[in-house]
C-alpha cells in the first residue's frame, strides 16, 4: 500500500514515517511539509533517523496525493481541513491525527469527508481509544450522583489546550449522561467560583517539559473516587494506530470514521 505523510518533519510525522517504513505492507511514496519548512527538500528517512528513503520532502501536495493510497495527517488545523477536501477531490483515503479543530472546522470535515474513505481520530492510541470506550460505558454506570473531573497533562510545546483527548473525554462522558458538554464544561476554576455544581465537568490542563500525553478521568462522590487512567510512553503508540488506521481504511467504502471503528467498538 502506498502512503505519503503530512508533517513529515514533524514530531509525530517523523515517527509516523519511520514504523510506516519498517511495515512489510507499507510503501512510502510522499511526504509533505509546510511552505517554508525546514526539512523540505531532504529526504524523509533521513529526517525520521531511518536512512535515505528516496522520498524527499515537498511542500507540493497535488503530486504526493497522486502517488498514494493513502495520507497520513499530522499537521495544523487548517492544513488538515484544506487536505480532507483536496483527499475528497482525488478519492484518496485520508487518516488524521491533527487536534484542535475549531466547531466550524469539525463541520466543515463532517461535510467533506464522507466523499472519500476519511478517519479523524484526537488520538490514535489503542490504548486511549479503548479508554473513550470505558469512560463511557462507566459515566452511564455509575450516574449523576459522581462529579467528574479530567485532568490532561502534555508537553511545553502543544498549542491547543484543553487536548482533543480530553475533550472527546468530555463530550462522550457528557452523552452518557445526558448532558450538553459545550454547557456544564468548565476549564480551569480560579478565585471565590462557589460550590461545584452536580451536572458540570471540570476539564484541566496541564503543560510542561517533555510529557507526551497522559490523561486521568476521576469519577468521585462521598466516600470513594474512581480514577481511569492513560499515559503515553512515546509518540510511537500514536505513530502505531495511524499506521493500523491506515491499513484498515483503505479498503473500506466512502465514509467518516474514526479509531473506535477501527477497534470494531462501536455498537
Amino acid at each position: 500500500m502506498k502512503v505519503a505523510v503530512s508533517g513529515a518533519a514533524g514530531r509525530m510525522g517523523r515517527r509516523v514515517v519511520a514504523l510506516a517504513g519498517e511495515h512489510p505492507s507499507l510503501n512510502i511514496v510522499g511526504a509533505l511539509e509546510a511552505p517554508g519548512f525546514q526539512g523540505i527538500g531532504k529526504d524523509a528517512g533521513e529526517v525520521a533517523g531511518i536512512g535515505k528513503l528516496g522520498v524527499l520532502i515537498t511542500d507540493k501536495l497535488k503530486p504526493v496525493l497522486a502517488g498514494c493510497d493513502v495520507l497520513i495527517e499530522f499537521s495544523a488545523p487548517e492544513p488538515s481541513l484544506e487536505h480532507i477536501k483536496a483527499a475528497a477531490d482525488a478519492g484518496k483515503a485520508i487518516v488524521v491525527g491533527t487536534t484542535g479543530f475549531t466547531e466550524k472546522q469539525r463541520e466543515e470535515i463532517a461535510q467533506a469527508g464522507p466523499r472519500t474513505r476519511c478517519l479523524v481520530a484526537p488520538n490514535m492510541s489503542l490504548g486511549v481509544n479503548l479508554l473513550f470506550n470505558v469512560a463511557q460505558r462507566v459515566a452511564a454506570a455509575l450516574g449523576s450522583g459522581y462529579d467528574v473531573e479530567i485532568i490532561e497533562a502534555h508537553h511545553r510545546m502543544k498549542k491547543d489546550a484543553p487536548s482533543g483527548t480530553a475533550v472527546k473525554l468530555a463530550e462522550l462522558i457528557s452523552e452518557s449522561l445526558g448532558r450538553d458538554y459545550a454547557s456544564v464544561g468548565v476549564h480551569g476554576r480560579k478565585g471565590l467560583v462557589g460550590e461545584r455544581t452536580p451536572k458540570e465537568i471540570g476539564v484541566m490542563a496541564v503543560r510542561g517539559g517533555d510529557i507526551v500525553g497522559e490523561h486521568t478521568v476521576m469519577f468521585v462522590t462521598t466516600g470513594e473516587r474512581l480514577e481511569l487512567i492513560h499515559r503515553a510512553h512515546s509518540r510511537d503508540a500514536f505513530a502505531r494506530g495511524a499506521v493500523q488506521a491506515a491499513l484498515w481504511l483503505v479498503s473500506q467504502p466512502n465514509g467518516l470514521y474514526d479509531m473506535q471503528d477501527v477497534l470494531g467498538l462501536k455498537g
